[in-house]
């Protein structure tokens, strides 16, 4: 897998031109991210990991393969940022995903050790509205026990109030759980966009002749 970081934008005028599917990975921070962005990536540190919660302020876009866009998004939530520069992440947040012509699909992660917060109904809220299709990522499933993960992942669902039928991936960067289901269903939906807009395309064509 090719990976290369081709943009690091505080807003969203650094961009890279929407030529290519954008996936967007978004959490609260200190709930794994990173580690989980290196373990899809299959490269130690590509994503930066910190011991300070809350250090991505910008928007990281990793090329991958040539083929799609995989989007670090700020972490939200955490309590020793100033409400100024929260208040900047919302907005950022909230006109990200305002923009129909990309994401392609957001990927809300959540600790699988916690119940949502407040913040990750809110921002779960958000992605629904936006009309983007969307999936989760339960992080750290290693520190969970095996028999405590399918109520754990019952909980997520329910308590977001996402539909049941919504993409559900447990993941651990520690075990190496999730990153082939992660990128089998980014390849299925860079597939069906693909398919969706040549049909899109000919009926176009049809309509012009």
């Amino acid at each position: 897998m090719k990976v290369e970081l081709v943009a690091s934008s505080p807003g969203l005028a650094g961009r890279p031109e929407p030529t290519l599917p954008e996936f967007a990975f978004i959490g609260r921070s200190n709930c794994g991210k990173s580690s989980l962005i290196n373990h899809i990536l299959g490269r130690v540190g590509m994503a930066r990991i910190s011991g300070k919660p809350g250090k991505t302020r910008l928007l990281h876009y990793y090329l991958v393969s040539d083929k799609f866009y995989l989007v670090d998004l700020p972490g939200y939530g955490y309590a020793k940022v100033s409400k100024t520069q929260r208040a900047a992440w919302r907005k950022l947040f909230q006109a990200f995903l305002s923009d129909q012509e990309r994401p392609l699909a957001v990927v809300q992660l959540l600790d699988a050790r916690h119940e949502p917060s407040v913040l990750d109904r809110e921002v779960c809220g958000w992605i629904m509205e936006s009309g983007h299709p969307q999936a989760l990522a339960a992080t750290k499933i290693d520190k969970v026990g095996a028999t405590r993960r399918a109520a754990s992942y019952r909980s997520m669902v329910e308590t977001l109030g996402v539909d049941p039928q919504t993409p559900f991936f447990p993941t651990s960067a520690v075990q190496g759980i999730g990153r082939t289901e992660i990128l089998a269903w980014i390849d299925a939906m860079i597939t069906a966009n693909t398919e969706e807009t040549e049909e899109t395309g000919d009926a176009g064509d049809q309509g012009d002749i």
